[in-house]
């Protein structure tokens, strides 16, 4: 029995094995007897045969019907090298995608929560009231500090060149403290307002362009991740700071 009857037989009993019929598994047979697989190996050969050829793995092999019709083209298969770079360039425009993806979804939701410049100022101004108001604690915080230290500082004035009083040393103290502390806070209040607005102006220059007609997902937009949390986090927490002992 020659090769190719070999072949064939065993292509029968693989058919008969699956349950297909006997006329079906003689159509497969012949499909597959009717394909060359013809290629040029390392050395200039030409080569044919009715399966892949091994010796051409490393470069296409042309599949050919009997009467020399092209059907296909087998593309060589990869080296690991080369299979790891294709998996790596894959990789790369799947998140690629996705991020385009996002972007549209994250554009489409900002024009649905903001269609117009007003509703956009009305979220502004909601968010930035919350860290307004803390300023406003702190500087009437730091206004009370002072009040209370004037006094402190004249009666200091009983006491010049003398030792002052430990319980007055101490009130002067905490008061030092606690007006250092509440300095301190204001200025990181003040830098999450500014931090805040621009945020929002980057949001809004952003939008204008949506409403202008841009596609969504068309654009970059710097930030977006500080953007989303300028708009959801709270003010800088208001610390009422020790006011010490009298």
């Amino acid at each position: 029995m020659t090769a190719d009857r070999r072949h064939a037989t065993h292509r029968l009993i693989g058919c008969v094995l699956l349950g297909l019929s006997g006329l079906t598994c003689a159509q497969a047979a012949t499909r597959a007897n009717d394909q060359v697989f013809t290629c040029v190996n390392a050395a200039g050969r030409s080569l044919t045969s009715d399966r892949l050829i091994g010796e051409c793995m490393d470069r296409e092999q042309r599949v050919l019907s009997r009467d020399g019709t092209l059907l296909r083209i087998v593309p060589p298969s990869l080296t690991a090298d080369e299979r790891a770079e294709k998996e790596a360039r894959e990789r790369k425009l799947a998140a690629e995608r996705e991020a385009r993806m996002e972007a549209v979804r994250r554009d489409r939701n900002l024009m649905q929560r903001f269609p117009n410049a007003a509703a956009h100022q009305k979220a502004r101004e909601q968010a930035l009231e919350v860290t307004q108001f803390a300023i406003t604690q702190s500087e009437a915080r730091l206004a009370d500090l002072e009040r209370e230290r004037k006094p402190l500082i004249e009666e200091t004035e009983f006491y010049a060149g003398k030792s002052l009083p430990g319980k007055l040393k101490g009130q002067l103290d905490a008061n030092d403290a606690a007006t250092s502390a509440q300095k301190e806070l204001l200025v990181q209040q003040k830098a999450e307002l500014a931090r805040a607005s621009k945020l929002y102006d980057v949001e809004l220059a952003h939008l204008k362009k949506l409403w202008a007609g841009a596609l969504p997902g068309s654009l970059q937009m710097p930030s977006d991740n500080n953007t989303a949390k300028a708009k959801h986090s709270g003010a800088v927490p208001v610390v009422d700071s020790a006011r010490g002992t009298n």
